[in-house]
């Protein structure tokens, strides 16, 4: 009976010791399993397949889905709006984007949903989704360049009509598709649907009993510190050993960046640059306030070709990018993001010391032939967040996932005072579960020595 107990007790301390090292990470997890997330402004749509072949039990899993992904968000007219749309042959309007202003009646509004047990046209959902749920006159926020505009389409068949060309169209005004399968769904479908990246926008589960397991994705995937602003410039290496086709490469990896960020007015304003043997201001600071147009602006930049004068574009950064001049705001945080493929052909070490010198929080990215003690130089501490290497132009999608801008204030991120409270709460639970466990190990201990 002593040694369960002692395990009981380890395993209690091990949970105690991993809550006091609490991060920016974990107070966002707090925060969603509180009901307590400081969501982006988002106008949110999911458009759920009830075709013939989903049978109502597994309609209802749906529902729960749904239910528990808005528990997540932090409802409101000024922060996420969530609207849903219910098809088969026939699209429905269930819930409008101004329907519900809190949590609860959204929730119940969703409980009463009921299938429409016909045919599965997806393209028609998609097209009304673009033409009438994120419309102005039901609640989207067309105006209002900070709002994210979000739709996520649960499928579980073929679609009986095309979807290709009107989910383009969509992604083109600037709604960020997530595409969830289930069971028997065409991935080809799924595919053509969903934002790039695609593996980030794209999930498959093998039946409807398993799709609840996505709602952490959802909740951390809206779950975001929106209050801090952060002025962000890439310095992207054009020169000849890249190669047109893994340029194309580095312009999608910047954009998976910029998905991340919370591009605004007052948030994260974005530059360009680009370096060969010379150097080339893409687009300043400030120019481009939401993510459309600023995703735009990078898909367009040419390929320069030439050398790779890293040295210089260093400097270009420190000098230029980051001054009033061009868009740099005072009192905001400064990182730059530098990209290279190969060895600089100029001294690099005076110019990446006076741009960590100058408080810029420096990323490193290096693929194929780039040189890491290079990259090293240039990253800020603590290098592993800083620095990344890979030899394949394939795998920076990776690297895109793990490299976390955090801008974040750290003592109170997501601007939450519930978030504290929440914390306070569990600190003190924990402290008067220390005191039990003390009492229980030293009552432990005298039995153990009775017995031997």
């Amino acid at each position: 009976m002593a040694p369960g107990w002692l395990q009981v007790v380890c395993l209690l301390l091990l949970g105690m010791r991993a809550a006091q090292g609490t991060t920016i990470e974990m107070q966002n997890a707090a925060a969603m399993a509180a009901g307590l997330c400081n969501t982006r402004p988002t106008d949110l749509v999911f458009i759920i397949d009830s075709s013939r072949s989903v049978r109502p039990s597994e309609f209802e899993q749906v529902k729960v889905f749904l239910a528990k992904v808005i528990e997540g968000l932090d409802v409101g007219p000024d922060t996420t709006r969530v609207g849903v749309i219910n098809y088969a042959s026939r699209v429905k309007n269930e819930i409008s984007l101004k329907a519900h202003r809190s949590k609860a009646g959204l929730t119940k509004a969703v409980g009463k949903i009921e299938p429409l047990s016909t045919g599965t046209m997806t393209g028609l959902a998609i097209q009304f989704a673009l033409n009438v749920a994120f419309s102005e006159a039901e609640g989207a926020r067309v105006k209002s360049q900070g709002v994210s505009k979000v739709a996520i389409i649960v499928t579980d068949g073929r679609p009986q009509d095309n979807v290709r060309e009107v989910a383009l169209k969509a992604r083109e005004a600037g709604i960020e598709i997530f595409a969830i399968g289930v069971g028997r769904v065409d991935m080809n479908t799924l595919k053509q649907m969903a934002s790039e990246p695609l593996e980030e926008h794209t999930d498959y589960v093998e039946s409807y009993s398993l799709i609840e397991k996505l709602t952490k994705k959802f909740q951390e995937a809206f779950c975001a510190c929106s209050n801090a602003a952060t002025d962000v410039v890439f310095l992207i290496d054009g020169s000849k050993s890249v190669r047109p086709e893994n340029f194309e490469l580095v312009k999608k990896w910047i954009n998976q960046i910029v998905d991340k960020l919370d591009v605004a007015e007052s948030k994260a304003h974005v530059g360009l640059v680009q370096y060969s043997s010379t150097v080339r201001q893409e687009f300043p600071l400030g120019r481009y306030n939401n993510k459309k147009d600023l995703k735009d602006a990078v898909k367009k930049m040419d390929y320069m070709e030439r050398g790779t004068m890293t040295g210089l574009a260093l400097n270009f950064l420190s000098e230029n990018s980051f001054t009033p001049a061009n868009g740099a705001r005072p009192g905001v945080a400064k990182v730059g993001i530098v990209f290279t493929d190969g060895r600089s052909q100029d001294y690099i070490g005076d110019a990446a010391r006076k741009a960590k010198e100058n408080g810029f929080k420096m990323y490193a990215v290096g693929v194929g032939n780039a040189v890491e003690d290079e990259l090293r130089e240039i990253a800020s501490e603590p290098m592993a967040d800083h620095y990344f290497y890979t030899a394949d132009f394939k795998a920076m999608t990776q690297i895109a996932k793990k490299l976390q801008i955090n801008v974040c204030q750290e003592e109170d991120p997501c601007e939450c005072d519930s978030i504290v409270k929440f914390q306070k709460k569990v600190e003190g639970a924990l402290q008067a579960l220390t005191k039990k466990l003390e009492s229980v190990t030293k009552r432990i201990a005298a039995l153990e020595n009775k017995i031997v």
